[in-house]
């Protein structure tokens, strides 16, 4: 007879009628996020000692899977620095780019991994690319032998600042954005602006779109920040060639990773449907399947922050004068205020059904009060969406915005 039985970790049995079991758990989660320019560098050590929970040692092997792209540019330095550093490494280039983020792409890291041979206990999996290569290669170990370890280096701003600090991993099916996925922490996030010098000036202002989401709904200061030095710093590509512009770039990342994960900590899981962070990705998802390849992940997210701009404009809880500034540094940011997909009005009704269907039958929009705040909306009618639309298109035709400024190579 087990009546009486003192369980731990939650677990209850009924004590009369047929039999049940609850179960409850606590999952610990703990994961690093590390900066450290140069990692590949002659000499640099974080990679190895960085992250406590992920040390490498000579003679370890490890499964490194990068960017295709990335990998013509700095695949010699990589391969080099794990030879001087005894670490046997199997590098896999992969194409990666949101067109091909599909489960094929997740197929062919699986055949990688258990081509390897790969302990799951001791041998965490590389990941060396940008957002889309990241969430390919952490849906993949998260499923391999139902959860492998890996680590993740992101080579472009919108992994550093967004993709790189989450836990969420996917990829997309059919028309929908990252349809399939998992909630799956890297090991550790190791931060090396000094990828970010070969990236053209549009992948840049893409990162920078994740930035000013930060800031539109949680620090004008951050704003300020951006409104004041965003366009040196994008120009420099956030490599602080002068000591003034390294201060910027340092506090912009800084600050706008410390705001995204005071949001993401206490709801990992979003158990909480009202996420602030979403902001700017309520109808973007959709903008961007439908405008595949032509708009990039953030500046689908700048189209939806403009629109929705607009819409607490004419709500009343952004003033005009606080639009103008918004649009502004979008657009020195070289951000998109507006693509021709607005034009279909069922299209951002059908974004919004969407969103209702995962936020559990809510619209949960977080719209901005001012610069710096937000609020939660429920209520969004088509009309609005149309006199939004209406709003931003007048704004965008008149200040020459339809294309952003200055996108550069």
């Amino acid at each position: 007879m087990r009546s009486g039985t003192v369980f731990t970790q939650g677990l209850r049995q009924s004590l009369g009628g047929d039999p049940f079991w609850t179960v409850e758990a606590v999952r610990q989660v703990r994961y690093h996020v590390v900066s450290s320019n140069g990692l590949f560098a002659p000499g640099n050590s974080t990679l190895l000692t960085g992250c406590p929970d992920a040390p490498m040692s000579p003679g370890d092997r490890r499964l490194v899977v990068v960017d295709q792209n990335v990998d013509a540019l700095y695949g010699g330095e990589v391969r080099a620095w794990f030879t001087a550093n005894g670490i046997d490494a199997t590098v896999v280039p992969l194409r990666a780019d949101e067109s091909v983020k599909q489960w094929d792409a997740v197929s062919r890291v699986v055949d990688a991994m258990n081509d390897f041979g790969i302990d799951r206990r001791r041998e965490p999996v590389l990941a060396v690319g940008g957002g889309v290569l990241t969430d390919i290669v952490g849906f993949a170990a998260s499923l391999y032998r139902r959860g492998t370890p890996y680590i993740r280096v992101p080579t472009t701003l919108i992994g550093l600042v967004d993709a790189g600090v989450g836990v969420k991993t996917g990829v997309n099916y059919e028309r929908g954005k990252n349809r399939l996925g998992t909630y799956a922490p890297a090991t550790a996030t190791f931060l090396d602006r000094s990828f970010l010098r070969s990236l053209s000036l549009r992948h840049v202002s893409n990162g920078l779109a994740e930035i000013l989401k930060m800031a539109l709904i949680r620090s004008e200061d951050l704003f300020a920040l951006l409104e004041s030095r965003g366009a040196d710093v994008r120009a420099d590509r956030f490599q602080g060639s002068t000591e003034d512009l390294a201060g910027a770039a340092d506090a912009i990342i800084a600050e706008s990773i410390h705001l995204m994960l005071e949001e993401l900590q206490p709801n990992l899981w979003e158990s909480a449907l009202e996420r602030c962070v979403d902001y700017g990705h309520t109808f973007s998802p959709t903008l961007e399947m439908h405008a595949l390849p032509e708009l990039l992940h953030g500046e689908a997210v700048a189209v939806d922050m403009a629109l929705t701009t607009a819409l607490a404009t004419l709500r009343g809880f952004v003033a005009e004068d606080q639009a103008e500034r918004v649009y502004r540094v979008m657009r020195r940011l070289g951000l998109p205020l507006w693509n021709e997909v607005l034009e279909d009005p069922t299209l951002l009704q059908e974004a919004l059904r969407d969103t209702v269907r995962h936020r559990d039958g809510q619209q949960r929009l977080p719209l901005p009060i001012g610069i710096g705040r937000h609020r939660f909306v429920n209520d969004v009618t088509p009309a609005e969406l149309r006199d939004a639309t209406r709003l931003l298109r007048e704004h965008a035709l008149g200040a020459s915005a339809l294309v952003p400024e200055q996108v550069g190579a």
